[in-house]
């Protein structure tokens, strides 16, 4: 079982049914995994904004707990306005952010950015799996 799977099945197991995901390539090992874990729907979205609303509207309506599948952080950044309410309203959303690969992140490509930074002020718990 991947990493991917792992992580969807743990999901699943605290009531996530639903991932609106705006993905770009360094997420491709999740959005397969998708496939695979039995009761996880991804719903794709053209923008991240849009995902973070839906996921935002989704739980609010349901009382379910959402996921979100951004790309990297300026795509992460571009959802945080949705975020910043969900996070005020208490509307349960997990956000997965994708990155560049490890051995990539020391060439400060345009799309490098400090995650963390972007999403403490809208989260409730930060973590930077590393491996």
């Amino acid at each position: 079982m991947s990493g991917a799977s792992v992580l969807l099945e743990a999901l699943r197991k605290q009531g996530v049914e639903v991932c609106f995901a705006n993905p770009g390539t360094t997420e491709l090992d999740l959005v397969r995994a998708m496939e695979e874990v039995p009761g996880m729907r991804c719903v794709v979205g053209l923008q991240e904004n849009v995902c973070t609303g839906a996921a935002d509207g989704y739980g609010r309506l349901t009382g379910k707990p959402a996921a979100t599948l951004l790309h990297l952080g300026p795509g992460f950044a571009n959802g945080i306005a949705n975020l910043h309410n969900a996070r005020r309203a208490r509307t349960p959303i997990v956000n997965i952010i994708g990155d560049h690969a490890s051995w990539h992140l020391e060439c400060d490509a345009p799309l490098t950015s400090d995650i963390e930074s972007l999403a403490r002020p809208v989260s409730g718990w930060v973590e930077r799996i590393a491996s």
